[in-house]
């Protein structure tokens, strides 16, 4: 089964935590004290916000998988469609160590593909300092995908449009 996944920044986490509790009439699967997660049945959604990154607003969507064999076929259907993809692998983020790639569509939205491994209690454990722990995971908006590179990545998750920059991520 896929669940698709939507993660949102927001500048009160408290007040939006009560707003979307109310919405899907059920409290988040996990709080920490920077990030919420809903993991909805109906709709089948994996719903997460935090205070970390950039600016309020949609931050990625994603495709949540729960085999790795459904994370495959997924890649491959990416690299049939010639889709640039960064392949991050075996990573941590978000409170989960997942397997994951990203690849971004023509507006520049990141879009995650990932199979959750399992929890960990740290929101990050490939942070180096708490500037790359606060900031690691999707690509900003003006990301294109011939910038998105391996070698671009500072932090747990995918670059943004300038990679010689030292904070050059968003977070998850």
């Amino acid at each position: 089964m896929k669940r698709f996944h939507l993660h949102l920044h927001v500048e009160d986490l408290a007040q939006n935590i009560a707003f979307y509790t109310a919405m899907f009439q059920q409290q988040p699967a996990r709080t920490e004290s920077d990030y919420a997660k809903w993991m909805l049945q109906d709709p089948p959604l994996n719903f997460a916000i935090s205070t970390r990154g950039d600016k309020p607003g949609v931050d990625h969507l994603g495709i949540q998988v729960e085999t790795a064999e459904e994370l495959q076929a997924l890649k491959a259907q990416a690299r049939q469609a010639d889709m640039a993809l960064l392949d991050e692998g075996e990573t941590s983020c978000c409170y989960a160590r997942s397997d994951k790639y990203w690849i971004t569509d023509p507006q520049g939205i990141a879009w995650e593909q990932f199979q959750t491994l399992d929890n960990i209690p740290v929101f990050s454990q490939k942070a180096a300092s708490p500037e790359e722990a606060a900031a690691c995971c999707a690509p900003k908006a003006t990301v294109t995908p011939v910038t998105m590179t391996p070698a671009a990545r500072t932090s747990c998750c995918a670059p943004t449009a300038n990679p010689t920059s030292k904070n050059n991520t968003s977070c998850c």
